[in-house]
């Protein structure tokens, strides 16, 4: 005999079997849980939106103010100088191509043959820019003037004679006559003086100028222009003047020595940039610098440099006549 037992409800097995399918279930949904976490922080990464606090920082700088004084702004570089015999200065040109110490206009020996605003001229090949060839000479104070008594004649001796005596008369006569006016002193012409001028040696030039003239290029004489060549002069004449004394224990070569003059017309930061002579050619260079007596920058030229003043560099050649 069987016995059949209905149980109303479910029975052990079937709530174990239960209890696995809920297990099942909260895995599966913690699964997909994790699933959508790393989902989105894998969008997050690539978003960019991860890193938004660091970009809100960024972007919440404060954004900075400056203020420019636009009334005195930076000082322009100057145009290349390019000395002018003043005798022969012109009209100020519409177009400053170079500064000076006097005005020139362009003009040109040939035709055109080149794209740079300069003459075109037959030439050296050396790198100057030489319009002209002239020598150097150094500047002469010329002689004083010297007092020349012209000529008398040698008077011939005669016999002494006894004195006669004088009448009242003739003592007033003798005291009252005019004097013999004293022999006239002719005064010999000074010698000429002559001022400092370089050595120049035209060079070979192509340049664009059409204008046909004496080589000359587009210059505005300024007071900048007019005190730079205070300072060339300066230096070239005690560098000629050393070069005749000690230029024969001086190599060929070139030095280039930078400086700056201060506004009280003070040599500073003299240094040598460059030199392919001797030793003793570079101390004449930098001697001629040191000695030179300049006066001050005057305050329409100091207005246009920087601060600390006038910035120079300057080449000294020696080479083989």
């Amino acid at each position: 005999m069987t016995t059949a037992e209905f149980i109303i409800g479910h029975s052990t097995d079937d709530a174990a079997e239960r209890k696995k399918e809920a297990h099942k279930i909260f895995w599966a949904l913690l699964a997909a849980l994790g699933i959508h976490l790393l989902i989105g922080y894998s969008l997050a990464v690539f978003g960019g939106l991860l890193y938004s606090p660091f970009s809100m920082k960024e972007e919440d700088k404060p954004v900075e103010l400056t203020f420019m004084n636009l009334a005195t702004p930076a000082p322009a570089k100057n145009a290349m100088f390019v000395p002018n015999d003043e005798s022969k200065q012109t009209e100020q040109p519409k177009d400053k191509t170079f500064e000076s110490n006097a005005n020139s206009i362009a003009a040109s020996e040939q035709p055109a043959t080149g794209n740079f605003p300069m003459p075109s001229q037959d030439g050296s090949e050396r790198t100057n820019l030489d319009l002209n060839s002239q020598a150097a000479s150094l500047a002469q104070q010329g002689a004083q003037a010297q007092p020349s008594v012209a000529p008398q004649q040698s008077a011939s001796p005669q016999p002494s004679a006894q004195p006669t005596p004088i009448s009242k008369q003739e003592e007033f006569a003798m005291l009252t006559s005019k004097p013999t006016p004293r022999p006239t002193v002719a005064s010999t012409p000074q010698q000429q003086r002559s001022s400092y001028q370089p050595y120049k040696e035209r060079t070979r030039l192509a340049g664009a100028i059409t204008n046909r003239g004496i080589s000359a290029v587009n210059a505005v004489g300024t007071p900048l222009g007019r005190y730079e060549k205070t300072v060339y002069d300066a230096i070239g004449s005690r560098w000629y003047f050393y070069m005749q004394q000690r230029g024969e224990i001086a190599t060929l070569g070139t030095a280039r020595v930078a400086f700056i003059v201060d506004r009280n017309g003070h040599v500073q930061k003299l240094k040598v940039v460059s030199n392919d002579s001797n030793e003793t050619f570079a101390n004449i260079c930098l001697q001629s610098i040191m000695e030179i007596p300049l006066p001050p920058i005057p305050d329409d030229v100091a207005s246009a440099l920087p601060p600390e003043g006038l910035d120079e560099q300057i080449s000294f050649t020696m080479f083989p006549n």
